[in-house]
C-alpha cells in the first residue's frame, strides 16, 4: 500500500528535526540540544519548547503521559550554539509526575518550562463540538500558497523552515490581506511530512513544535496587520500553555482552531484548540506574545 504521505513528503527535512529533537544526554538529568537558523535571527520558539520536553519525559517512567506544559520565553536564542536543558525531578507521586526544565545558552537561562506526566486512568469525559472546516486535502500545501502572497525570498526561506511539516492554511493568512481587518480566528490543518514512531512522546513534541508557528496569527487580523513577513509587525512568544486531553497522532491531520480575545499594552493573545479529523479534542493552547509596530 502507498504511504499516503508521499504526494507531499519531505523525508529530510522531517529527519533533520527528529534529529533536532534527539536531544543528547551529558550527565543525569542535563541534555543538549543543536539548533538551526529559523526565519527571524533567533532559535524558533517551538524548538525550545519541544526540546525542553523531550528532555523531560527522558526522565519519566513510560507509563507516564505528558498532560500539560507551562512555558516562558525568557531571551532570545542563539541559533548558532548549542542549549543545555537542565530538568529538576520537581514530583513524582503515585498519578503525576511533575518535572521542570531551564534551558541555558552562554551561560544564561532563556527558557523556563514545568511539565505534568500521569499514569492512564478512566474518568469523566466530554468536549465541545468540533468547528466546520474545509478538508485538508482540498486546501493548498504551503509551497502552492506561499509564493501567491509573499516575496520569492520570503516565501522560499518560510518554504524551508516548515518543511518537516504539512501545513494548510484554511483561509488567506495574515500577510496575504494586509490593511484589511478580520474576525481574530484563523484555521490550519497540519501533519508531519512522513510517518513517524508509534511513541507517545514524540507525536506531543512534535505537536508542540508546530503549536507556536501560527497561533498569534489571529491577533494579527484583528488589525490587517501581515507581521514579520511583511514588516508591519514585531513580536516575540512570551508565554505559552498546552494540556494534551486525548491520544493523538502528528503524523495525521490535526485541525488548529485559533483566536485572540485581546490585545494590549504591546501583546496580544491567542488561544486555541487542536481537534483530530475524525473530531476528537485533543490539544488546548495558550499563548501570549509581544505584538508591536514599530515607531
Amino acid at each position: 500500500m502507498p504511504d499516503p504521505h508521499d504526494e507531499h513528503r519531505a523525508p529530510d527535512a522531517l529527519d533533520a528535526l527528529l534529529d533536532l529533537l534527539d536531544l543528547e544526554q551529558i550527565e543525569r538529568d542535563i541534555f543538549r540540544g543543536q539548533s538551526r537558523s529559523a526565519v527571524v535571527p533567533r532559535v524558533f520558539g517551538g524548538q525550545v519548547a519541544a526540546q525542553a520536553l523531550v528532555a523531560a519525559g527522558r526522565t519519566v517512567p513510560e507509563d507516564r503521559l505528558a498532560h500539560s506544559l507551562h512555558a516562558y520565553f525568557l531571551r532570545p536564542g542563539d541559533p548558532g550554539a548549542p542549549i543545555v536543558y537542565t530538568v529538576d525531578r520537581i514530583r513524582d507521586g503515585r498519578s503525576f509526575t511533575t518535572r521542570r526544565v531551564v534551558a541555558v545558552q552562554h551561560g544564561q537561562p532563556i527558557f523556563h518550562l514545568s511539565a505534568s506526566f500521569q499514569a492512564y486512568e478512566e474518568g469523566l469525559d466530554h468536549q465541545s463540538d468540533m468547528p466546520a472546516a474545509p478538508d485538508p486535502e482540498s486546501l493548498p500545501t504551503a509551497a502552492e500558497m506561499l509564493p501567491r502572497h509573499l516575496p520569492a525570498e520570503v516565501a522560499n526561506r518560510l518554504v524551508e523552515a516548515r518543511a518537516a511539516v504539512d501545513l494548510r492554511y484554511a483561509d488567506t493568512p495574515p500577510w496575504g490581506s494586509v490593511g484589511e481587518p478580520r474576525e481574530p480566528r484563523s484555521q490550519v490543518w497540519f501533519r508531519t511530512n512522513g510517518k513517524l514512531a508509534d511513541d507517545h512522546l514524540l507525536h506531543v513534541c512534535l505537536a508542540t513544535y508546530v503549536s507556536d508557528m501560527t497561533l498569534l496569527d489571529s491577533v494579527l487580523l484583528a488589525h490587517g496587520r501581515g507581521g514579520w513577513a511583511v514588516g508591519d509587525v514585531v513580536g516575540a512568544s512570551l508565554d505559552h500553555a498546552m494540556w494534551f486531553h486525548r491520544p493523538f497522532r502528528a503524523d495525521e491531520w490535526l485541525l488548529y482552531d485559533q483566536e485572540s480575545p485581546s490585545a494590549s499594552g504591546g501583546r496580544g493573545l491567542g488561544q486555541a484548540r487542536i481537534w483530530t479529523q475524525d473530531g476528537k479534542l485533543a490539544i488546548s493552547v495558550i499563548q501570549e506574545g509581544v505584538v508591536r509596530v514599530p515607531r
